[in-house]
């Protein structure tokens, strides 16, 4: 999941007054600040505990400060490995038998080295030009093939030990619900929502597979990886050119690569690079737990120490990223085929998270963005050349982006909008923004903000982001640096950040169609976000291969059809046709 990254939030729509949201938001903020504990066990690992009375459950995570940003060419996609493997148990956990459990492991990497062995002479065989590729079995020598042949073995004998997703049925049995994880480039972070009553379980459960992880299925855990980049860059139309993209982008930062790490890291990582990542980044003084809800705190406390305090501090000190993005000073520019439409998007280097400019340009970003904003009412609605216009800005631990994108209408070109993008950034850059303009996107980010506030598990999540980008009190101030900008702050970081000889542009053409391949009306009647959403569910349904699966999708698009909105039903009849083309062919046609 990309907390990944991380989602976003939608504006409420209409002007609030100002003076209201600011007695709504400002003045509680302070308060919250003051119910917030702060605690360091003597280990290095901290702890938040926010009680607020009402709801008798906790929303209660942890972050590790490490994501992507911290790996290195080789391991890359490490950090999200471990989201997966931090859920395989521990030496109590998970297993049916821990002593044959540690053998098969032990014996798997012994194999997997001998088995890496043969790899890399088959791979100095292929550069060399003696065989024509290493990855095919006919290329493996007879003792490379009898290592795999007892791998498999193994791998089958354990899974036949294994108490598959043990941690969710424990959780589950006493109430907790939601059990999830997420990775993003800067962090990867651990949550659930349980009973008040079942707090010391937590506090056990999770101490429990921070000291004593059993890294099972790691071989196997790495193919469900795999599965899973393809599902979300291979098989959606634009997902490879948006790593090519990033990759442009990024020069020297390890923004660089994919959270999810590249293909030719995932199969080659090893079991021994994975404990020393974990033993460097999973260190107690790496970590912070949040907890927020009804319950006490000094009893929380007692827990904290109890079991947290019982996790080993690493000899190693968590170490900030060295690598920084030098300044661009040249433009960079990409173009590729996609099934979508012809999409422009232009991005420069913004700042980081916490930057005293970031409030400045997340207004800006507001004030071009949305239904409402510049740039859909210019480019769509006004000039027609768009069928959608919008901007963004990012801002991450060490680096940030803005970035403005748009799609061309029929009979335009991604230049032509391009060229309109440049000019309602001149205009931002040449004419203070009005007053009232600037006033509308504060309320609409204030509410925003508000509703990140509202519910243990919302403001869990913030306080454990928060506390990895820079200082979780920040979470509860971010609404008075937004109200302190003004038209004159909004000019000047439009004037700075977005020099003409610095900007990285990715043209999106639309890819040709096949010509021997049949029509597809359905599609073609569908506007450019409703693509995007049939995109996304036929990534989806890309590398389902089980007719009973395809027949219960059809059965859930009908269930939707009927409560879809009208925007969505073309989306829907789209998506009822696909499946059955798909079951067409899996069937030879028959259906």
């Amino acid at each position: 999941m990309r907390v990944l990254p991380l989602g976003s939030k939608r504006p409420i729509a209409g002007v609030l007054s100002l003076s209201i949201l600011t007695l709504a938001l400002a003045l509680p903020a302070s308060a919250q600040v003051e119910n917030v504990q702060e605690i360091f066990l003597d280990n290095g690992m901290k702890v938040l505990l926010y009680p607020r009375q009402g709801d008798p459950n906790v929303a209660a995570g942890w972050i590790a400060h490490v994501g992507s940003v911290n790996e290195r060419p080789g391991i890359t996609g490490m950090a999200h490995l471990f989201e997966h493997m931090m859920f395989k148990g521990t030496d109590v956990i998970g297993t049916k038998d821990i002593d044959e459990d540690l053998a098969i492991i032990k014996e798997l990497d012994q194999i997997r080295g001998e088995m890496q062995r043969e790899q890399r002479r088959l791979d100095t065989a292929e550069r060399r030009g003696e065989i024509e590729d290493a990855s095919v079995p006919e290329a493996r020598t007879a003792r490379h093939q009898e290592l795999r042949t007892r791998f498999e073995e193994l791998l089958a004998r354990q899974k036949e030990l294994l108490v598959d997703n043990e941690f969710d049925k424990l959780y589950s049995a006493q109430g907790a619900t939601g059990m999830n994880a997420g990775t993003s480039n800067d962090f990867t972070v651990y949550f659930i929502n349980l009973p008040a009553n079942k707090l010391e379980l937590w506090f056990w459960m999770e101490s429990d597979r921070l000291a004593n992880p059993v890294f099972r299925q790691f071989y196997s855990e790495r193919d469900v990886v795999w599965e899973e980049r393809r599902m979300r860059v291979d098989s959606t139309p634009t997902g490879r050119l948006d790593e090519e993209f990033d990759a442009l982008f990024w020069k020297a930062s390890p923004y660089s690569w994919p959270v999810i790490g590249w293909p030719s890291d995932l199969d080659t990582i090893t079991r021994e690079e994975a404990l020393a990542f974990y033993d460097r980044n999973y260190s107690p003084n790496n970590l912070t737990a949040a907890l927020v809800g009804d319950f006490d705190p000094a009893h929380a406390k007692r827990l904290a120490e109890k079991y947290f305090g019982r996790l080993k501090r690493s000899r190693f000190e968590p170490t900030p990223v060295r690598t920084f993005e030098p300044e661009q000073e040249m433009v960079k520019r990409f173009e590729g085929e996609a099934e979508t439409r012809p999409t422009i998007r232009v991005r420069w280097h913004g700042v980081p998270h916490g930057h005293v400019d970031a409030p400045a340009l997340e207004a800006l970003s507001s004030i071009m963005n949305g239904r409402t904003g510049r740039l859909y009412r210019s480019l769509v609605e006004d000039q027609g050349i768009a069928s959608d216009a919008s901007a963004g800005v990012e801002s991450r631990k060490y680096g940030g982006f803005v970035q403005l994108v748009g799609v061309a209408a029929d009979g335009y070109t991604p230049e032509d909008v391009e060229a309109a993008l440049y000019a309602e950034l001149e205009k931002l850059q040449n004419e203070p923004v009005a007053e009232r303009e600037l006033q509308k996107v504060k309320n609409q980010t204030l509410a925003g903000n508000w509703r990140r506030l509202d519910g243990n598990f919302l403001i869990m999540i913030q306080l454990l982001i928060y506390d990895d980008a820079r200082d979780w009190r920040d979470m509860f101030t971010e609404s008075d640096k937004l109200l302190a900008v003004t038209t004159a702050d909004v000019q000047r970081v439009a004037k700075k950040y977005f020099p003409m000889d610095g900007r990285s542009i990715a043209v999106y053409r639309t890819k040709e169609k096949d010509e021997n391949a049949p029509a597809d009306p359905l599609w073609d009647a569908l506007n450019a976000q409703q693509q995007q959403m049939a995109s996304a569910m036929k990534a989806q349904m890309a590398s389902v291969t089980d007719p009973a699966q395809l027949e219960a999708a059809l059965g859930q698009i009908a269930a939707g059809k009927s409560q879809a909105p009208p925007e969505v039903q073309p989306v829907l009849a789209w998506a009822e046709s696909f499946v059955q083309r798909k079951l067409a062919e899996l069937r030879g046609g028959d259906s």
